[in-house]
């Protein structure tokens, strides 16, 4: 379908809903995804967690309609994503997926790309996603070119700092849901964990789908869906799976030393 036609999406909460969906890549025999069944409610945190290949990234592409599915159906409030105009359905997306990138222009424009927004407004992106610090201390602030290859007084971002510019472009975005697709893998466990903590109440009132092999984003979401093999072997709360003494709850017993309780 061409990205212009389609249905257009109606201004108000949304329920998104995989019904029976499967997935195989082109030129592939096994599934990277089989039979998977979850609803997202409007204003629900659901973390995705799994061991690297367990089908996490693959759920996300489909989500954001990247991928269509090969069998089954991803509904938007009861309708085929595949008949909603493509543009409006991915505008209800902000992602920042685990190879996000950062560009050599401003830093205001890796905030704001293609939006017009205000000084102040930038600002304040980057403070909620924990740069105020850096800010301050950037020779021209808002306008010091990222990295140096077209400027030599540019500053290269670390690791979390580069983190931290795409958050904040996430949070830019306005859009009602809001994933994180394991962009603090390079992160140790702490760090990463600190960084889901901030994220988790910048996102309040908006539907967040947090993706990692590790536990760090599970306790403060509603549902949590653990994938293995490209099906869902265990859902439900963070408490409710650790009672249940299954996958989450060993894995979150051999994690649970780096994280607050």
């Amino acid at each position: 379908m061409h990205e212009s036609s389609g249905h257009p999406i109606s201004e108000k909460t949304h329920i998104i809903e995989f019904r029976n969906v499967s997935f195989r890549y082109p030129g592939q025999k096994a599934w990277a995804l089989h039979n998977i069944n979850l609803t997202l409610h409007s204003g629900e945190k659901l973390s995705i967690v799994g061991e690297n290949g367990s089908g996490k990234t693959t759920f996300v592409k489909l989500l954001t309609r990247l991928y269509d599915v090969t069998e089954g159906k991803i509904l938007l409030d009861g309708r085929d994503i595949r008949s909603i105009n493509l543009d409006e359905y991915r505008g209800l997306f902000s992602a920042v997926f685990q190879d996000f990138k950062l560009f050599s222009f401003t830093l205001r424009e890796n905030v704001e790309l293609d939006q017009n927004l205000s000084d102040e407004e930038v600002v304040s992106y980057l403070e909620q996603a924990g740069l105020q610090e850096k800010i301050n201390r950037l020779p021209n602030g808002i306008s010091t070119q990222v990295n140096r290859e077209f400027d030599e007084h540019g500053f290269e971002p670390s690791g979390g700092e580069a983190q931290k510019i795409a958050l904040a472009r996430a949070l830019a975005r306005s859009a009602p849901v809001v994933i994180l697709d394991e962009p603090t893998a390079a992160l140790d466990p702490r760090a990463e964990y600190d960084l889901y903590m901030r994220f988790a109440k910048l996102t309040e009132g908006k539907s967040a789908v947090f993706i990692s092999h590790r536990l760090s984003s599970s306790q403060f979401c509603d549902h949590i869906a653990v994938f293995s093999n490209g099906r869902i072997i265990e859902y439900g709360t963070h408490e409710e799976l650790v009672e249940r003494n299954g996958i989450y709850s060993e894995l979150y017993t051999l994690q649970a030393q780096f994280y607050d309780r």
